[in-house]
């Protein structure tokens, strides 16, 4: 059934790219030519869930509930043949992330208390090694891979909102209304890095640099829209958007320090100072509104909390780890090197 009261085309949403494995191809082609997407249902089952392809797929699948794809009709964003292909990886994607966090915490508490009390030995922080060491390259590859969350930075959070009441629901549109520039264009976050990209010379346009991208770094991003799309999951997606506040004014106060260091301009600066302050009280709300209010109300998802915090972490390592293993053996850390 076509829902669209006209077939609309985006005309800002993300570039299409090509494939990176049989499921990422199956869905280019059926986003290219309308049809049904084609593909092996073994090749799902035996598909890496962090690998290209299907961290890709997912991406793709996602990127229909954003802004669209250019060239795509919008009503595929409700394709139920395309619906069934996402939930399929989506399991996958949530299977990974249990078998990978059994141990993980399960209360508030054991999830957040490491978080609040900066470490003493920084030497395996990215953040720490682009202000003491970083140069100019390290800077831009690091927006660059980025881009892809801080160009949506708020968007899948705002999906909780309908679905929080009370003290959680005020406090988390408070914050979001901070995100969103308190009632300017120019001062939404995500104009901010989209100005840090022109100081570094990179194309602040949405999804540019989606080629370039691993799976490592797609994978966060594809956290938060997983969470952020589904009410069952809402809880994890408190427990993302508690983890993202709590742990961003440090490194950002580092990232601020790197850019002032290397010379990247006014605006690649301002992005990261803007953050140190900003979350800085963020964390204070998050904690003892937000997430306070939210167990409240629903006292029973608390695990799923603590849940959303392990598994920003656990990606957040895993991209580092990354980028780490590419700079210190002096190449990129992209797919596709800068021109």
């Amino acid at each position: 059934m076509n829902c669209s009261l006209t077939s609309n085309l985006p005309t800002n949403g993300a570039r299409l790219v090509e494939g990176r494995g049989a499921l990422s191809e199956a869905l280019v082609a059926s986003l290219r030519t309308g049809a049904d997407p084609v593909y092996n249902p073994d090749s799902v089952s035996s598909a890496d869930p962090w690998g290209e392809d299907v961290q890709l797929t997912l991406h793709l699948l996602y990127e229909l509930h954003y802004r669209g794809i250019e060239g795509v009709k919008d009503d595929r964003e409700w394709d139920p043949e395309l619906l069934r292909l996402r939930l399929t990886l989506e399991s996958r994607f949530l299977d990974a992330l249990r078998a990978d966090l059994t141990g993980a915490p399960r209360t508030v508490e054991e999830a957040f208390a490491p978080l609040l009390t900066e470490p003493v030995d920084l030497t395996g922080s990215l953040s720490h090694q682009l202000e003491t060491a970083g140069e100019v390259w390290h800077l831009r590859e690091y927006a660059t891979l980025r881009s892809l969350y801080h160009l949506k930075e708020a968007d899948p959070h705002a999906w909780v909102i309908p679905r929080l009441t009370g003290r959680a629901k005020a406090a988390m549109v408070a914050i979001e209304y901070d995100e969103f520039g308190a009632g300017r264009a120019d001062r939404i976050h995500s104009q901010l890095f989209a100005d840090l990209m022109n100081d570094l010379d990179l194309d602040p346009t949405y999804g540019r640099y989606l080629d370039q991208a691993p799976a490592a770094l797609l994978a966060t991003v594809n956290l938060m829209s997983l969470f952020g799309l589904h009410r069952a999951l809402r809880g994890a997606l408190v427990g993302h958007f508690a983890c993202v506040e709590v742990t961003s004014s440090p490194g950002s106060r580092r990232l601020a320090h790197a850019m002032r260091r290397c010379g990247a301009g006014p605006a690649a600066e301002h992005f990261y100072a803007e953050h140190v302050e900003a979350d800085a009280v963020h964390e204070q709300v998050v904690r003892h509104e937000v997430i306070a209010g939210f167990l409240a109300d629903e006292p029973h998802l608390e695990a799923d909390v603590a849940f959303g915090c392990a598994a920003t972490l656990l990606l957040e390592d895993r991209l580092t780890s990354h980028i780490q293993a590419a700079w210190e053996q002096k190449q990129t850390a992209l797919r596709i090197p800068l021109t």
